[in-house]
């Protein structure tokens, strides 16, 4: 059942024509009406269906006005590289005593960063941490001997680009308090990194066929490129 709340929102904003970024964002903020500060999303469908193959977009972008997000922050290391992961802020530091307690079940942390020696016994985890999204993924510089400006970049804002099986990427890129132009940054920021990925690619047409714009407990908008992607 829909709440009060929900019925006073605008309805079927997901059939308007679509509209910038700019002039989205406003009215998205104006529809956060929870008393709580609403992480501010995007939906975004890829053309991942080719004939010649299956297109899956895997990378990690550093949003420059952050998330909004506190990450805990965990790192597998060797005995010489755990000082650095701590001086950086990691939130959990440990070798082979980490990857027993994460054997265990104990996955109290949001992100996961493993140095290259010690992920072959964390390898041996990955139906732990797989169906959880949490194994270390060298794309994404989450499989690094820098485990200190891994655990920096995964502090400042870092965020995975995926598609699903039918192309569908879906993220969080800030809050109801950021300004207007944080969260602008931020998205041009996930345009950029996907025109770089489509580059990359064999791909017939435009990668980007669609983009949504919504909040935590608001509706969607449609959102209209500057250019195609």
């Amino acid at each position: 059942m829909k709440s009060k709340r929900y019925k006073k929102l605008p309805s079927k904003t997901n059939m308007e024509n679509p509209d910038t970024i700019n002039k989205l964002i406003p009215i998205i903020k104006k529809n956060c009406t929870t008393k709580f500060d609403e992480s501010i999303e995007l939906s975004i469908l890829i053309n991942n269906k080719q004939k010649k193959n299956e297109i899956n977009i895997r990378t990690a972008v550093n949003l420059p006005s952050g998330t909004g997000k506190k990450i805990r922050v965990a790192v597998v290391a060797e005995e010489t590289k755990q000082n650095d992961a701590k001086e950086s802020g990691a939130d959990l530091v440990g070798g082979d005593n980490l990857i027993d307690k994460i054997k265990n079940g104990e996955l109290n942390f949001d992100k996961l960063i493993c140095t290259t020696s010690m992920m072959l016994k964390l390898s041996k985890l990955g139906k732990i941490l797989g169906p959880k999204g949490l194994m270390p993924n060298p794309k994404l510089g989450t499989v690094t001997d820098n485990v200190s400006d891994a655990v920096k970049n995964a502090k400042a804002g870092q965020i995975e680009l995926k598609n699903d099986k039918d192309g569908n990427i879906g993220l969080s890129f800030g809050k109801k308090s950021f300004s207007d132009d944080k969260l602008i940054k931020n998205f041009d920021m996930i345009l950029d990194t996907l025109e770089k990925e489509k580059s990359s690619l064999t791909i017939k047409g435009d990668l980007i066929k669609n983009i949504f714009i919504t909040s935590t407990m608001g509706v969607s908008y449609r959102v209209k490129l500057d250019k195609n992607i």
